[in-house]
């Protein structure tokens, strides 16, 4: 079964995997050194992979409020028109809130 990817989830992962690679560091183990590595390059693309799905969601919303928001602008229909607007403005700051860095 496989899940969505959480940036939460990722960062933990991150953080954990650089915490094991600084006790390896420590410690001289490398075998530690390696887990936490790859724990933490793992993370890191979870996190990416979240942070894309989020910003092709956002960008997905604001295509369907826009089509809402001018398909009640010809009907002369105000309601649809404001709800695609809204839509539109959420998937903006969906898109925003995971844009890549």
């Amino acid at each position: 079964m496989t899940t969505s990817p959480s940036q939460a989830n990722g960062n933990m992962h991150s953080v954990k995997g650089t915490v094991v690679e600084n006790i390896g560091n420590l410690t001289g183990s490398d075998s530690l050194k390696k887990d936490g590595k790859q724990e933490h390059a793992q993370g890191e693309a979870e996190v990416k992979a979240a942070q894309t799905k989020g910003y092709v969601e956002g960008m997905m919303e604001r295509v369907q409020g826009t089509v809402d928001s001018v398909l009640g602008a010809v009907k002369g229909d105000k309601t649809q028109q404001a709800s695609g607007d809204v839509q539109d403005a959420a998937g903006e700051a969906k898109m925003e809130a995971n844009k890549p860095m």
